[in-house]
């Protein structure tokens, strides 16, 4: 059974200013460079305005894995991202994230949305399942997995309205 997190900020910015950083080729480099450990890289990117999708390759050194996830993989943990968003109506934003660890029964697949609230406020939303195929063991794993996830996706908006406050 997959287990599902949810991430929700709220930004002090409009959404369209947010999702305008967020989809920059620029920004997701820097983001990678700075979280994305190593071998992380924009390795897909395309925008236009029917909205943006992109792939991002994630590593974790293999001492930084928990051991349990650790006998899964030999060395490093590769993950693949591929996010899409998309124009949903005026300040108003919804798309996907796949997560693959190749060569591992793990994934994450998701939804995202990203709306203004007023005030030129927002709230970016990621709701997603983590499953892991792994019998007796697959729900220890979930949960580990996922807490890793909800703290990449708290330092990456960190990082994003850092970047916001910086560039605006």
């Amino acid at each position: 059974m997959a287990r599902q997190i949810t991430h929700r900020t709220i930004a002090e910015f409009p959404a369209e200013r947010v999702y305008t950083v967020m989809v920059d080729p620029e920004f997701l480099k820097a983001r990678l460079e700075r979280l994305g450990g190593p071998g992380a890289a924009l390795l897909e990117h395309h925008v236009d305005d029917k909205g943006a999708r992109y792939r991002l390759r994630h590593g974790v050194d293999a001492d930084a894995v928990p051991p349990m996830v650790r006998s899964l993989v030999n060395g490093d943990l590769v993950i693949q991202r591929d996010e899409t968003l998309v124009p949903d109506g005026p300040g108003r934003y919804s798309g996907t994230v796949a997560v693959a660890i190749p060569g591992t029964p793990a994934s994450a697949q998701g939804g995202m949305r990203l709306a203004d609230l007023g005030e030129g406020t927002s709230e970016f939303v990621v709701d997603a399942a983590v499953t892991v195929k792994v019998p007796l063991i697959g729900g220890k794993i979930e949960s580990m997995v996922a807490g890793q996830i909800e703290g990449l996706l708290g330092t990456e908006t960190a990082f994003t309205l850092e970047w916001l406050r910086q560039h605006s």
